[in-house]
């Protein structure tokens, strides 16, 4: 029996998680990971200010020793964090001077981007701050392989058990991206991919406001944040598309130069 879960027989798809993820990998050549509140919009900001990000595990000890060994910062966790220090926060990568390389671990963009790049497929950075300059350089991509198919990866969060918990501002982000992609010639989508891109047209109308009432942004806000959320609503202002090259994400749109 073929996986149905694989979606074959679209070229745009969508799942959740990297169980999700890594049934989607079996068949496409790019995985757009999207986590808004907080990596993939953190990882736009730092790519715009030309920093080199290190995905990384969460909550893994050998990151401290990863970071050293490429003479790279290590964004510590919020609420350890000290005056000036690099967090998974986005003000806070858009405050940093003199960092090059940054390792940043978080418990899903980050972990799932890291996975799926060990699997051989190439993984990109989507949030919506950058859906267009990433739907633009997709098409770019994949304009010599007429039925290559790329999957949309919603990152989506924890509860304290540790289960998945779906994430609405990644199913927007997601949706934006897809929308995007069929709004270029890209299609068909799955199922699964248009209902994303169908959530994202019912808010793209005031998505800052979505985002601030959303779950994932009353418990940044609640917890000291709103500039997390303020800067994950700026869409469409970043030009870049973080590409995971080997170890780290650079700008592919500079990369092409």
């Amino acid at each position: 029996m073929v996986n149905p879960y694989v979606q074959t027989g679209f070229r745009g798809r969508f799942d959740w998680g990297l169980v999700g993820a890594k049934n989607l990998a079996q068949e496409v050549v790019i995985i757009a990971v999207v986590d808004v509140l907080s990596f993939t919009t953190s990882l736009t900001v730092a790519v715009d200010n030309r920093i080199e990000v290190y995905p990384f595990r969460w909550r893994d000890d050998r990151a401290a020793t990863f970071a050293k060994e490429r003479d790279a910062a290590l964004a510590v966790g919020r609420s350890e964090a000290g005056p000036g220090e690099i967090t998974l926060s986005a003000p806070s990568i858009r405050a940093a001077t003199g960092v090059r390389r940054l390792v940043l671990p978080s418990p899903n963009g980050s972990t799932i981007s890291q996975a799926v790049a060990e699997l051989g497929v190439t993984v990109i950075g989507v949030s919506l701050r950058n859906v267009n300059a990433a739907a633009d350089w997709t098409l770019r991509k994949l304009a010599d392989q007429p039925e290559a198919c790329v999957g949309v990866v919603a990152g989506g969060e924890r509860w304290h058990d540790g289960s998945a918990r779906p994430a609405v501002e990644d199913l927007w982000g997601a949706g934006a991206y897809l929308a995007a992609l069929a709004e270029r010639g890209l299609g068909p989508l799955s199922p699964e991919a248009r209902a994303a891109a169908a959530a994202y047209t019912v808010v793209a109308g005031d998505i800052s406001a979505e985002l601030r009432a959303c779950a994932g942004g009353r418990e940044l806000i609640g917890h000291g944040y709103p500039g997390d959320v303020e800067v994950a609503a700026e869409v469409n202002l970043s030009e870049v598309v973080p590409l995971l090259t080997d170890e780290s994400f650079t700008n592919a749109r500079q990369l092409q130069k």
